[in-house]
């Protein structure tokens, strides 16, 4: 009976947390390099200091 309730909150609660928090991680990196290529790319143009 242990095991299913284990089971239980691995599926309601561990897993979609741990989904969520990668997802999270990788919008952050993909922001991160995003906004590094645009400033690249805009470098010294009047459109950065908006």
């Amino acid at each position: 009976m242990i095991g299913a309730i284990i089971i239980a909150v691995l599926l309601l609660v561990v897993i979609p947390v741990s989904v969520l928090m990668s997802g999270a991680v990788g919008a952050a990196i993909l922001g991160y390099f995003t906004k590094e290529s645009v400033d690249a790319n805009y470098e010294g143009s009047e459109l950065l200091d908006l």
